[in-house]
């Protein structure tokens, strides 16, 4: 049967109708691998001799097993936001003489052969070698890495419950957050030692191989936790069920005055309230506003006024980024039918750019504390939300019409990389790095505040002629209408 499964999944894997649109993000993403398998390499190799000219009279080994911890806890966040629980096509299955707890089990299994499973093994295996180079005793070396991969697996069976228990919230992010967060702050106010404790929990099983036994059965409790859980969930009706809740209608009457684009502009503010994925564009505004904390207390930016580019166009355009760089993706579920009415193309778009440019407008209005660190935040925000509504806006919708990912609005909200393309990644760059190159080059060649008019410039200049900008993105949409209806059509 697991043979099938294989089959299956290969199949799927080089059948699907979007293998080959996102050889980018796919190039990208390999990328990156390589360079953490690389990093994870050079830290097992070079762990013990820094250790060991750092801390001469300590044992290597002994640190690593009071940082363990720490790994712990970095490995737990980074699977929460990164790592997903594979999946496979179970419903035609469920149909079929095919036991449920065989499926189970090969989902979970699969799990085990996860790309963050075996990046510490390179880090771990040279770590190892070098011990037994050392004349450390081989026995005791190799279950201490067994013991090591065995945590690696713990983390990850853990990571999937918690997400389980975690996906049905709005901000389910917290729960992940709280946890590591608590058990970091015991440990840093010395309420609990959890350093020592796992530190001392691997230093036995180093000095005494049988307590390998405890996170082996911690293991297998969680790998049948999650099977009890998985299999729960794995009926045909069980996307069915309808949850009954009461119904808080908005009183979204104040939208008639934008004329013609009221209807979509009402069905966009009601997309961002009612599906999970898109509320985390709303709750990211929150720590959007908070970015400039971390680059404006103490003047440490002061040298870098390019700087001050960077955080006014991410502060005053968090929410322009977020929602509108998935532009008219949000829409791909009804997509189709959207395109059937008799409306104007250039309506719907403008009640993208009218909702956008109004976050920047807020945006910037609640960013005016910030001039409690100097005149000059408050100046480069108002000339970067200009530049946001004239020039990113447009830039925006553009890429929009490139997008060929479906959305499913009912996935996690949090860090979900569902639907994200090479397009999100791409647009990143005039976005982002081009304000920032106009505003360090004319600091650079003049001053702050020339480098301020300069960006406003091109806001205006935005503003001014956005009436023939939006009819070229139109006409850009209406020429790939038909592509993206077919792309929302299949299943990502």
């Amino acid at each position: 049967m697991i043979k099938h499964f294989l089959n299956l999944e290969w199949k799927a894997f080089f059948r699907s109708a979007s293998f080959g649109k996102s050889v980018a993000i796919k190039i990208m993403m390999g990328f990156f691998g390589l360079y953490f398998i690389v990093m994870f390499l050079l830290l097992g190799i070079g762990l013990y001799p820094m250790l060991k000219k750092a801390f001469p009279d300590q044992d290597p080994l002994l640190i690593v097993n009071s940082y363990i911890f720490y790994w712990i806890l970095g490995d737990l966040v980074f699977r929460f936001f990164m790592q997903k629980l594979p999946v496979m096509s179970v419903k035609p299955l469920l149909v079929l003489p095919i036991k449920r707890s065989q499926i189970v089990h090969f989902v979970l299994r699969k799990s085990v052969v996860s790309f963050f499973n075996f990046l510490p093994l390179f880090a771990i295996i040279p770590f190892g070698i070098t011990l037994l180079v050392k004349g450390y005793p081989t026995g005791s070396v190799l279950i201490w890495m067994l013991c090591l991969v065995v945590v690696s697996l713990i983390i990850n069976f853990l990571n999937f419950i918690i997400e389980s228990f975690s996906a049905g919230s709005e901000l389910s992010f917290l729960p992940i957050i709280a946890l590591t967060g608590g058990l970091y702050g015991l440990n840093y106010f010395n309420f609990i030692s959890f350093t020592s404790l796992i530190g001392n929990g691997f230093n036995g099983v180093y000095q005494s191989p049988v307590f390998i036994l405890f996170p082996i059965v911690i293991l297998i409790g969680l790998y049948l936790f999650n099977f009890k859980l998985l299999k729960q969930k794995l009926f045909l009706d069980s996307g069915l069920k309808v949850k009954i809740k009461e119904v808080n209608a908005a009183n979204l009457d104040w939208t008639k005055n934008f004329g013609d684009v009221a209807p979509f502009l009402q069905l966009d503010l009601k997309l961002l309230w009612r599906n999970k994925r898109t509320k985390s564009s709303v709750w990211m505004l929150g720590l959007g506003l908070l970015y400039g904390l971390m680059f404006y207390p103490g003047g440490k930016y002061d040298a870098m006024p390019a700087f001050y580019a960077f955080v006014g166009v991410f502060v005053t355009g968090i929410f322009l980024i977020n929602f509108g760089q998935f532009i008219p993706a949000w829409d791909s579920g009804y997509y189709k039918l959207l395109m059937s009415q008799n409306i104007k193309y250039e309506q719907y778009l403008k009640s993208k750019f009218i909702l956008m440019s109004l976050s920047v407008i807020i945006l910037f209005v609640l960013s005016i504390p910030y001039v409690y660190f100097g005149w000059k935040i408050l100046l480069a925000h108002f000339v970067t939300a200009i530049y946001n509504i004239g020039v990113n806006t447009h830039v925006i919708l553009i890429g929009g019409s490139y997008n060929r990912k479906k959305i499913n609005l009912d996935e996690k909200a949090a860090f979900n990389l569902q639907g994200t393309g090479a397009v999100q990644w791409l647009i990143g760059i005039p976005l982002m790095i081009v304000p920032l190159l106009i505003f360090g080059i004319s600091s650079w060649l003049a001053s702050f505040e020339m480098a301020c008019l300069v960006l406003a410039i091109f806001g205006i200049l935005g503003i001014v002629f956005h009436q023939k900008i939006m009819k070229l993105i139109t006409n850009k949409y209406l020429k790939s209408k038909y592509k993206m209806i077919d792309a929302f059509d299949q299943n990502n």
